[in-house]
């Protein structure tokens, strides 16, 4: 370039980043420097951030996939939360959790060490909803000055420097804002003797400051208002708190149309108002329904699920919708709305709650196929698509498809069904076959309807893989079908068990053991007889927090359709008349343990299980205990043959050596003795005692 062409303050700039960086393109040099400039901003911003975080919070019990999901606890009752905090050094930390309902009122309550840098808190939310929680932990630098200070003291050590210190930190907790008027005049007070005492200054002087200012009320006063030095806050998680009904409850399902007492004639509300004594009679809280709905006539099924009906046939429940309505009518058979709603009134002075089956399917009748062909999967010849499940097929139903033309509206339409028969009083749904529906739509449809009640319960009818069962309690099914309903041996009821009550699944997979259903007659109640019927019933009611029974297992009805866990003359397919007083019942064994979960708080929760040993592995040990009610269980699981065996007196959960003593009751006999020693031996024969449930006394323990 000819010289005086060019712009002298360009030629010097560029001159200047050849100096810098010869051989390196210009501008490019002054891009990077203006980057790294800018870099070096946001890494120092970054630095400072992380810094100033220095504690570790770590491993958060009610954590459920990052704080994706809530967690699930019950109002009124206390639960414990955990986590692991912990930080660099010798400080001493401290730690608290924060805990709301989602945009209400936040308190504040300091959690505690436990052992290996695990810290808990136990705490009671009042009312059901959605909460919000955090952790916060720091380093607290009075409990550490005190702690220095009392090694040193006791060494014989000058702390006269010490407890300037100390006097500063006080200090600085009056300048922290988060006192309150009393305490912040305490402070003073206490600063104010402080100085009085420091002279004359000695030896004698310090030691009479520091048992002042290191005394244990001011440890906790400056636990509650000092300095959080490197204050770590968690991230924000949510925690659903459920009704008493979620987690403790006894269901008795049964076919209102099959309470006539005539196999020829429909059974109405009426007739089920008038059963209402004898279930309560038999210690039961939810009363369950299957479908209530009209049913369809298309491909209508007959008796043990016959495809050729006779005119009689009242087809099944599950075949929902007709002319006269479909998820929000009433069979008209059973009655109007103005009679259910005078079973629901009937029920609650029983101490009922009635709970409905949400089932999402529909009969080739049911308006919503005229009215939204869209939400229907339709066949290349135009013919509608029936369910199938090969090679079972289910001619009387269709189902519905949530994406395509259905999203949204028919996921409004289905939310609207529920909050349909909330308006009318139910709060409980058993929902049929939630997996096979999307887990986006529970997991919004679950949280609309808790929006206008959040005591709603939802149990979700599914028999399926464990995982998919898991996740239907992660978007907020309160309660799950379970696999008890098949697992009779030692090994595999202590291994599920185990799974259920000590794994993440506590936290959001409840279980209700149902011991039966209408469409499962498992095989050990076909093969066990009355002894098997008592040997389950006393399983489920005592190993879960949630149980069900369905209308026949107190008569011991098991007959099955040949080679298959299926009731024969199901009541799916036809009215049935039942004889409740007929010899072989077990309606003794249902009110004794429904009477003893009422009594007893160590039944009335479901995580605090611990099996213990019995010398037979056709006998199942376990116990449970809540504060000072502590039950131990042995259950024969042979229906057949006596079994005698040596088992163990969890003496040691009392704190009492091999060779004690402790004062016992037979629950079931109600008679008291006293075990001498940890090994005691028993015979368990089926057809008496199939199960003994005793209550242990710690000694001091009130009787």
């Amino acid at each position: 370039m000819p010289a005086g062409t060019g712009n002298s303050e360009t030629e010097r700039s560029e001159t200047e980043e050849m100096a810098v960086a010869p051989g390196r393109p210009k501008r490019r040099t002054r891009q990077v420097a203006e980057a790294g400039a800018a870099s070096a901003s946001l890494s120092e911003s970054r630095l400072h951030a992380l810094a100033a975080e220095r504690l570790a919070i770590e491993g958060v019990s009610h954590e459920i996939d990052g704080g994706r999901f809530a967690a699930k606890v019950v109002a009124g009752r206390a639960f414990t939360l955990e986590a692991d905090i912990f930080s660099d050094g010798h400080d001493s930390i401290d730690a608290a959790i924060q805990i709301g309902s989602r945009g209400g009122a936040v308190s504040e309550h300091p959690m505690e060490f436990v052992v290996n840098d695990r810290w808990q808190v136990e705490l009671t939310l009042p009312e059901a909803g959605m909460a919000e929680f955090t952790l916060i932990a720091w380093r607290d630098l009075f409990a550490t000055w005190r702690k220095e200070v009392t090694k040193k003291h006791a060494a014989g050590q000058d702390i006269s420097l010490e407890l300037e210190e100390g006097r500063q930190l006080l200090d600085a907790a009056l300048k922290e804002g988060r006192a309150a008027r009393e305490e912040k005049e305490q402070l003073k007070a206490l600063l104010k003797d402080d100085k009085g005492l420091m002279k004359p200054a000695g030896p004698d002087s310090n030691a009479a400051r520091f048992a002042r200012l290191g005394a244990p009320e001011v440890l906790a006063l400056m636990r509650r208002i000092g300095p959080r030095t490197n204050l770590t806050r968690y991230k924000t998680l949510p925690l659903h708190v459920d009704r008493e009904a979620a987690e403790f409850s006894a269901w008795y399902e049964l076919m209102p149309r099959s309470q006539s007492g005539d196999p020829a004639r429909h059974g109405t509300f009426d007739d089920v108002i008038a059963r209402l004594p004898y279930v309560r009679d038999l210690g039961f809280d939810v009363l369950y329904f299957p479908p209530i709905h009209p049913i369809g006539k298309t491909n209508r099924k007959g008796r043990n699920n016959s495809l050729t009906p006779t005119e009689g046939d009242p087809g099944s429940p599950y075949a929902i919708g007709s002319p006269d309505g479909g998820h929000d009518a009433l069979h008209p058979e059973l009655g109007s709305f103005e009679d259910f709603k005078r079973l629901m009134d009937a029920a609650r002075e029983h101490g009922l709650e009635i709970a409905l089956d949400f089932a999402i399917q529909c009969s080739p009748d049911h308006p919503w196929i005229r009215e939204h062909p869209e939400w229907f999967d339709w066949r290349p010849d135009g013919t509608i698509k029936f369910a199938e499940n090969p090679p079972k097929k289910y001619e009387d139903i269709v189902n519905v498809h949530f994406y395509r033309g259905a999203l949204p509206s028919l996921w409004y339409a289905l939310r609207d069904v529920v909050l349909f028969w909330v308006r009318h009083g139910v709060r409980i749904f058993r929902v049929d076959n939630p997996h096979t529906k999307p887990f986006p739509f529970w997991e919004w449809m679950i949280a609309e309807v808790r929006e206008v009640d959040p005591g709603v319960i939802f149990l979700a009818e599914a028999f399926t893989r464990p995982k998919v069962m898991k996740r239907l309690g992660k978007v907020g099914y309160a309660q799950s079908y379970s696999y008890f309903t098949w697992r009779n041996e030692k090994w595999e009821l202590e291994e599920y068990l185990t799974e259920l009550t000590t794994t993440e699944s506590r936290h959001v997979m409840r279980p209700n053991f149902f011991v039966n259903t209408p469409d499962i007659n498992p095989k050990y109640l076909q093969t066990g007889g009355r002894a098997g019927h008592r040997v389950r019933l006393a399983l489920a009611a005592t190993l879960g927090g949630n149980y069900g029974v369905y209308s026949g297992f107190e008569i011991c009805e098991a007959t099955p359709v040949p080679g298959k866990e299926e009731y024969l003359d199901s009541e799916k397919y036809e009215i049935r008349a039942w004889d409740m007083d007929r010899p072989g019942h077990i309606k003794d064994d249902i009110r004794l343990l429904n009477r003893l979960r009422r009594e007893h708080p160590a039944l009335q929760q479901f995580t605090n299980l611990t099996f213990y040993h019995a010398g037979n592995e056709q006998v199942l040990a376990y116990g449970k205990q809540a504060g000072d009610d502590f039950l131990l269980f042995h259950v024969n699981l042979d229906p057949h043959n006596v079994q005698s065996f040596q088992f163990e007196v969890p003496l040691w959960e009392f704190g009492l050596p091999d060779d004690a003593s402790v004062e016992v009751r037979d629950l079931i006999h109600g008679n008291r003795f006293t075990w001498h020693g940890k090994s005691q031996w028993l015979e368990m024969d089926p057809e008496t005692r199939p199960y003994a449930i005793w209550q242990l006394f710690a000694p001091g323990a009130p009787r």
